[in-house]
């Protein structure tokens, strides 16, 4: 099976991750995609995180109310002692599922600073990584600057709509008493 392994905080899941869901298993090719939530992403404050399981059963929660997703949420980054790097996750899931394919999602965003993620070079060649657009990041050159590292990287430029809603726009909107139910998942 081919399953895309979309990671990150989901602090909170919105409609921007139902999108990106969506579009990798009704236009991408994927059959499932594996919701990695993880307790610490290490490009991030750690104070300001809710705990990985409060966010964990928000997500478990968000999903269920969608039953028509090809969507799983996976706990795997909390039961692995930190840091959980990338890599580590994917190695876990191919060790426990040796018979599926597993390719890694990620934003523009995070591709532009992907040579600064531990064994990039693993990822992209033993996993590969499907890129969504973000908005003020170009995908072409971030990719071309890669492959240059190494033309067997295997790295896949979404034709996927723009999200442009984000979850610290949430979080803000929620701080200022504002009704941001329409944005959540």
């Amino acid at each position: 099976m081919r399953i895309a392994v979309y990671s990150g905080s989901f602090n909170p899941l919105h409609i921007g991750h139902e999108a990106i869901i969506r579009f990798l298993t009704e236009k991408a090719g994927f059959e499932l995609v594996y919701l990695v939530v993880t307790p610490q992403n290490p490009f991030k404050d750690a104070h300001s995180l809710p705990l990985g399981k409060t966010r964990l059963d928000a997500a478990v929660e968000a999903v269920a109310r969608h039953p028509e997703l090809k969507v799983v949420v996976k706990d795997t980054e909390l039961h692995m002692t930190p840091p959980q790097y990338t890599i580590r996750t994917l190695d876990t899931l191919k060790a426990e599922e040796p018979e599926n394919s597993f390719t890694l999602v990620i934003g523009a965003d995070n591709l532009a600073c992907f040579s600064g993620w531990r064994f990039h070079e693993r990822i992209l060649l033993d996993y590969g990584v499907v890129v969504f657009p973000r908005k003020g990041y170009h995908r072409g050159h971030a990719k071309a600057r890669l492959m240059k590292e190494n033309p067997l990287y295997k790295i896949i430029l979404l034709r996927a709509p723009l999200v442009t809603i984000s979850s610290t726009e949430i979080r803000n909107g929620l701080q200022e008493g504002k009704d941001m139910s329409k944005w959540l998942m």
